[in-house]
């Protein structure tokens, strides 16, 4: 059971995070340009760890005051996940639009380039949305085994930002192309959907 609720936090951590958006597109930059790449993925998965723990954590906490809070957003949470698998669905099927990434070089130096870094991430509503609300609310589902679940989440997302932060040479040519996006918005909806199946049906 323990195995399989951290593997099910890393998927679902996982799948919060590919989709494309301001902090990503950020790491995948700063990983183009080979400029700080190890303080920019640090500072990225450090900051969603922080999220995730206190997500976990305190949403437990809060529903042990106000039980009627984790079904209420238990079911919020299938609502948004519905919605965000429809959107990552009409992307799939109708956007043309790819990732481009500026490679210039630039003269941005370490903490200029650390302050836009943690502005991305902690002034971005949906980075809480993901990793303080709805980790938490799923997180409710494994009585018990809520620090295997967030141990799985947190790894899952210093997986992806070191991954996309040096990977980010390999990944450039292929996700230049709006087909392989679309892709990925299309896996990225099934997930979203089985997830919020599983918040309805799991009780």
């Amino acid at each position: 059971m323990s195995l399989s609720t951290y593997l099910v936090g890393m998927m679902t951590g996982l799948s919060l995070i590919v989709a494309i958006g301001a902090q990503n597109a950020f790491v995948l930059r700063q990983g183009l340009r080979g400029e700080h790449v190890l303080a920019v993925c640090l500072t990225c998965a450090l900051s969603d760890a922080i999220l995730i723990v206190l997500g976990v954590a305190g949403f437990g906490r809060i529903t042990a005051l106000m039980p009627w809070l984790a079904e209420t957003m238990r079911y919020a949470g299938a609502a948004f996940l519905i919605w965000y698998g429809a959107r990552s669905l009409r992307s799939a099927l109708s956007s043309n639009a790819a990732l481009v990434v500026e490679t210039r070089r630039s003269s941005d130096g370490l903490a200029r380039t650390l302050l836009a870094c943690l502005a991305i991430t902690w002034l971005n509503p949906h980075v809480w949305l993901d990793t303080v609300v709805l980790l938490g609310a799923i997180s409710t589902r494994f009585e018990g085994s809520q620090l295997e679940f967030a141990a799985g989440a947190v790894s899952g997302s210093f997986l992806f930002f070191f991954a996309l932060g040096y990977g980010a040479a390999l990944l450039r040519p292929v996700f230049a192309r709006p087909s392989a996006w679309r892709l990925l918005e299309f896996v990225i909806a099934l997930v979203m959907w089985g997830i919020a199946a599983g918040l309805v049906l799991g009780g």
